[in-house]
């Protein structure tokens, strides 16, 4: 099945598949196993595919994207490829050679989307969570409108297509819009999005600003111990999400992805079962009723959880604000 025509239209006049394959795997996950499920992913018939620095997968993901295209699966303008900028190559002069980076891991010439991956500057430097001698996490001040004024340079030299944030609140998205002599908007916000946590004010603040919302943990988490409580509930658990599983005869992940798409969010899925890609593309094939998406909003109880605790005292953490 081909997901080509679910897509969006960004303000930068690109069009985004509202569909993505997320490659973030969790240290659960068995290594090198990226590269054989991003495969399955774009054979299933995902087009967008959705990585970054940080999950230190590049050149798998990369290979899987050269391998389908070598075997005539798909030309390389069919895939929508997002990377991220992290944390710490916030600094404006960092911002180039970082997607430079990424480009050569993937072997690719340009990325579909690049993206600032976290509002908090961390100390540059090889570590990806730079610690002091107390194991205290150690920020960077950097100026975030200089960031994307380095992100607005990297579009008009070709290596990225369309830019923008993610994890920022719409305080920090107002920031770079209100920015004098702006010019490009951010296209996107990626931030964790499901029925717990359905971002609902911050969905209409960035529909109001042609800013799509781009939803991830949609389907709760991996529950990474390296990021994520234990104790916090399990989505796909919830009772409300099973009995409309059974009413749709679908899974309650895909009610999951449904309810986002309706809501007119792009949503990431990430799973290395083949048979739950191929099943994740079922989402186009039914349609929750307005009850349903009622019923679904009214699951919504503010559990984040990708907390981002090792940015907690940045002067920049994002989640202190409502939205």
């Amino acid at each position: 099945m081909d997901l080509k025509c679910h897509c969006l239209k960004l303000n930068d006049g690109h069009f985004i598949p509202v569909l993505g394959y997320g490659t973030y795997a969790s240290s659960e996950a068995p290594k090198g196993k990226a590269e054989e499920a991003t495969k399955l992913a774009i054979d299933a018939g995902f087009r967008h595919v959705d990585s970054a620095y940080l999950y230190q997968n590049e050149e798998e993901v990369g290979r899987a994207i050269r391998s389908k295209i070598a075997d005539g699966t798909v030309k390389r303008e069919d895939i929508f490829y997002t990377s991220k900028l992290w944390a710490t190559f916030l600094r404006p002069e960092l911002v180039r050679p970082a997607l430079e980076k990424s480009l050569k891991k993937l072997q690719l010439v340009y990325v579909d989307l690049y993206i600032i991956h976290f509002p908090m500057a961390l100390k540059p430097g090889e570590e990806l969570l730079p610690t002091d001698e107390h194991g205290k996490v150690m920020f960077d001040t950097v100026d975030l409108c200089a960031t994307w004024e380095a992100l607005e340079k990297c579009k008009d030299a070709g290596l990225v297509k369309s830019i923008g944030v993610s994890n920022f609140n719409h305080r920090q998205l107002e920031m770079i819009l209100n920015k004098p002599g702006l010019r490009y908007k951010p296209v996107c916000n990626q931030v964790e999005c499901h029925p717990y946590l359905n971002q609902s004010k911050l969905l209409d603040f960035c529909k109001s600003k042609d800013i799509v919302l781009v939803a991830y943990s949609a389907l709760g988490t991996t529950r990474d111990k390296r990021w994520v409580d234990q104790s916090s509930p399990v989505l796909l658990d919830d009772p409300v999400l099973g009995a409309l599983a059974k009413k749709h005869k679908r899974t309650p992940a895909l009610i999951a992805l449904r309810y986002q798409l309706q809501r007119g969010v792009v949503v990431l899925a990430k799973s290395c079962n083949e048979k739950r890609i191929k099943e994740n593309t079922q989402v186009f094939e039914f349609q929750l009723t307005p009850e349903d998406m009622k019923d679904l909003d009214g699951l919504n109880r503010n559990v984040r959880y990708i907390t981002a605790e090792f940015g907690t005292g940045h002067p920049n953490y994002p989640f202190s604000e409502e939205y």
